[in-house]
């Protein structure tokens, strides 16, 4: 069952104020739509973003090869018909690059709940202030009863066909959910998460500031690894098999995305390093793929106490091209870290030493983490 997933990134961004669109406005370490995609890229086999007019290029060249981005429409819904059009999935989970900080897991959800059977599905939270209607003259109309309202957040989830009828036969809403209850579908509706507020002007941005750093003491670790290219290894990097590649030397897999991730993650909890953890004086990683290193340097760094709060890796070498591979590569690297969230990059060295002769392969990763 193939999951796509479109994020909404076509907002001028006019009642922000930042001039140029929404999605591009940085959030931290990244903007938010690199965000959404963080979050997505793991439970999803496609992803779609819609850009503004103009912007299709920039946009391109910040989400990378992996990724497919479509011109948007004047209005959201006019948006999300143009990316249903290249939907290839069973299923397809539609959500606003203004959600930056909805989590994995709150797609992984929204996933498992059209897999048992149901045609849409939305996450939601309480409303909890009273909510009044109004009429033109600005007077009180009624009192809804807050105990059945609810606030309605994306990734919004749908069966792929059915959303598509449901654009078919009603052109516009506020979301999509609305068009599949206009049909006479049924939403179900699950719980959603406070991370998943929409960033609409300067003082949510702030809001999302605060949820990233919660008041945490927050750690922060570099590492590097590099090898040689070996004749008959298989080549292993970031998690992925790259059946055409020549594989490098090394005690383990040779995987230096992975290695360099864990060298990263160990400086930042002050747990050593890749060689006194995984090194060769343990034959129990001799051949050991980057993938498991991953996994039990997760276990370590949380049996520490320490939490990761995101990746980064960039890949320096002449080849493999990692463009056409880079969802794919981050979606392996973050199933192995437990879900956290993970950039990947790449880079050449203009033909200068081990990497630009073609004679090996390296990686730097930072990692950033914090105390549970």
């Amino acid at each position: 069952m193939a999951i796509s997933a479109i994020i909404a990134a076509a907002g001028s961004g006019e009642r922000f104020g930042a001039g140029f669109p929404k999605a591009l406005i940085q959030l931290a370490d990244k903007t938010l739509l690199e965000h959404a995609i963080a979050s997505l890229a793991p439970v999803v086999n496609q992803l779609i973003v819609t850009a503004p007019a103009g912007f299709e290029k920039q946009i391109s060249e910040l989400v990378g090869d992996g990724i497919t981005v479509v011109t948007g429409g004047s209005t959201r819904s006019a948006s999300v018909r143009n990316a249903l059009a290249v939907v290839t999935g069973e299923f397809v989970l539609v959500h606003d690059a203004a959600r930056a900080l909805a989590s994995s897991d709150l797609a992984s959800r929204v996933i498992a709940e059209l897999k048992s059977g149901h045609v849409a599905v939305v996450p939601a939270v309480a409303v909890v202030d009273t909510i009044k209607v109004t009429n033109a003259q600005g007077f009180v109309v009624s009192t809804p009863d807050r105990a059945s309202l609810v606030s309605i957040q994306t990734p919004q989830g749908f069966k792929t066909q059915s959303l598509r009828d449901a654009h078919a036969a009603h052109a516009e809403a506020t979301d999509d959910a609305a068009l599949i209850e206009a049909t006479g579908g049924q939403v179900k509706v699950i719980t959603g998460e406070d991370r998943a507020l929409k960033i609409t002007t300067p003082a949510d941005l702030n809001t999302a500031l605060t949820m990233l750093n919660l008041g945490r003491v927050i750690h922060t670790g570099i590492g590097t690894d590099a090898h040689a290219f070996g004749k008959g290894r298989p080549m292993w990097l970031a998690g992925l098999h790259w059946p055409d590649e020549e594989g490098v030397e090394g005690h383990s897999d040779g995987d230096v995305a992975a290695h360099a991730i864990c060298d990263a993650l160990f400086a930042a909890t002050s747990l050593g390093d890749l060689g006194s953890n995984f090194g060769t004086d343990r034959p129990e990683y001799a051949g050991a793929s980057g993938t498991r290193l991953l996994e039990e340097t997760l276990k370590m760094v949380t049996d520490a106490g320490y939490e990761i709060s995101n990746v980064t890796v960039q890949i320096i070498g002449n080849r493999p091209k990692i463009g056409k591979r880079r969802a794919e590569a981050i979606a392996a690297i973050s199933k192995a870290l437990g879900g956290a969230q993970v950039s990947v990059s790449a880079t050449t060295t203009d033909g200068m030493g081990l990497t630009g002769e073609g004679k090996g392969i390296a990686a730097i990763a930072t990692a950033l983490v914090y105390k549970q």
